[in-house]
């Protein structure tokens, strides 16, 4: 009776051991739909992110962490520096942003040596998103 206890004992341990390793032909294994909440918040990437990144390392240091502008020292002199998130910036084509990012000028320094058209552009839809709200 012991015998055919520990046998028993020794299937069941197998058949659960082989069971939670085998495949199972009939489970789908593709990535779940992305409509679904859990693949919405895992599987969507910040499209802003390398935008974000360059605003923190070219534009931050004047215009803040929040795109408010204000009185920046540099280099022994103050500048004013204009706010992204209101007054004329709100009027400002993405053109006439890009042109002020590429070229500079009015104190700002030219990006166009430092950063990409692409680049340019994503921060362009970086303010615009996050400081502006559109």
């Amino acid at each position: 009776m012991k015998l055919w206890i520990f046998a028993l004992a020794v299937s069941a341990i197998l058949l659960i051991s082989g069971c939670s390793q085998a495949e199972n032909a009939n489970v789908n294994k593709a990535p779940a739909a992305s409509g679904s909440p859990a693949a919405v918040a895992t599987a969507t990437p910040d499209e802003l992110g390398f935008a974000r990144s360059n605003y923190a390392k070219h534009c931050a240091a004047c215009h803040g962490d929040e795109g408010k502008g204000g009185l920046v020292k540099v280099e022994d002199v103050r500048l004013k520096v204009p706010s992204l998130t209101d007054g004329h910036a709100l009027e400002h084509s993405d053109e006439k942003f890009f042109k002020q990012i590429t070229d500079g000028g009015e104190g700002m320094p030219k990006f166009e040596d430092k950063l990409s058209s692409a680049e340019i552009n994503a921060l362009v839809r970086f303010i615009r998103r996050e400081f502006q709200g559109k």
